[in-house]
């Protein structure tokens, strides 16, 4: 593995006189270099040619001619993998507002790809392009997938501490450290099928009732319209070339994982459990208007101890859809006895993401799906 070096002043002014863009660059030098990449993900321009975002998983992908690449960002919260010709060859951790760069490669065309791994609901990251080497050029960037799926979710969905393999992270760099969204089963499973993906998912929240009754009067569906989390009554302007074949929902888990503490607003399980299909119907109409009749919506639900009624509530959702004359929302369960659930604190580990972007996979491909 390669370690990024970072800029030095004289590299820069070096660079910049090359005509190549650095974390410094003039917004006059950085035009029509910094849009040579791209993202399906919910990104929001910002001054001097960045953009920035929350959402765990986004990634940005380019092409580059030459023997190294440089990564301009501005985040001092999150943790990053670089993949070259689709090979992770370094992390950034928080790296803060720098070009790193990647050098040592042979002369000649390359990919490069940067995902974020961390989710940061309180915290913008900020990502200003990729620059080529002194002597290389940053080319076209790569054709958009045809194949397109979102991932809503909570901290399972997200890749929650999966990179641990002990329940306790506190003492091993923390949550963040131990978090990669992009080997969380939503990216294992996009990957294999050649598609771009969303993984939309913030942990700790549910659809009605967040992880033991936290944070009230907020859930899920407070961020999901969302591009910055972090900003009230911000709205994700969806472009035309974002229309996901398959919607993977899963939310649910802190719903129901928690008994129901004194002062919540339901009094019982099933008060609760009638919250959550009624504002889960809401949600699926949501997307309905978001992205037509057409895309395949999949209610997902997974073992959770002693809550049973989160399974047999999520199929109930969409046996009353599919009567409804809606058929192309779909349940899937998932759960194996392979798991270890050995992520920070007793999250699923990588091990888990892969059986379960392998199921995901089995299940995907009983829906007829024309892409």
């Amino acid at each position: 593995m390669q370690t990024p070096r970072q800029l030095s002043r004289r590299t820069l002014v070096s660079a910049a006189a090359a005509g190549v863009v650095t974390a410094v660059a003039p917004p006059a030098q950085a035009s029509g270099v910094r849009a040579r990449y791209r993202t399906v993900g919910r990104v929001v321009k910002a001054g001097g040619g960045f953009v920035q975002y929350t959402w765990p998983g986004i990634y940005f992908e380019g092409r580059f001619r030459g023997t190294g690449v440089g990564i301009v960002l501005d985040d001092s919260d999150n943790d990053y993998d670089v993949q070259i010709d689709a090979t992770t060859v370094a992390t950034l951790v928080t790296p803060g507002r720098t070009t790193s760069w990647i050098d040592g490669l042979s002369d000649s065309e390359h990919s490069v790809r940067l995902v974020k791994r961390t989710e940061s609901p309180w915290a913008v990251g900020r990502f200003g392009g990729f620059v080529a080497a002194p002597g290389g050029a940053v080319l076209a960037g790569p054709r958009a997938r045809s194949r397109q799926i979102e991932f809503i979710g909570d901290s399972y969905t997200a890749g929650y501490g999966n990179a641990s393999t002990v329940h306790d992270c506190s003492g091993n760099g923390g949550v963040n450290r131990n978090s990669n969204a992009d080997l969380a089963f939503g990216a294992l499973t996009a990957r294999r099928l050649d598609a771009d993906y969303q993984i939309n998912a913030y942990s700790g929240r549910g659809m009605v009732r967040n992880y033991n009754g936290s944070s009230p009067g907020t859930d899920f569906r407070t961020y999901y319209d969302r591009a910055l989390l972090n900003v009230d009554g911000d709205v994700w302007r969806k472009p035309d070339t974002w229309q996901p074949q398959v919607v993977v929902v899963g939310l649910g888990i802190n719903d129901f994982s928690t008994p129901l503490n004194a002062g919540e607003p339901w009094t019982t399980q099933d008060d609760l459990i009638a919250a959550y299909e009624t504002a889960y119907q809401g949600f699926i109409d949501k997307l309905r208007a978001r992205y037509g009749s057409r895309t395949f919506i999949v209610v997902s639900a997974t073992y959770v101890a002693n809550t049973p009624a989160f399974a047999q509530t999520a199929l109930r959702i969409v046996q009353t859809r599919n009567r409804r004359g809606d058929s192309r929302v779909r349940h899937w369960y998932y759960d194996g006895p392979g798991l270890d659930y050995l992520g920070c604190d007793w999250h699923p580990s990588f091990h888990d993401h892969r059986i379960i972007a392998g199921l995901l996979d089995d299940y995907l491909a009983t829906l007829p799906l024309r892409w």
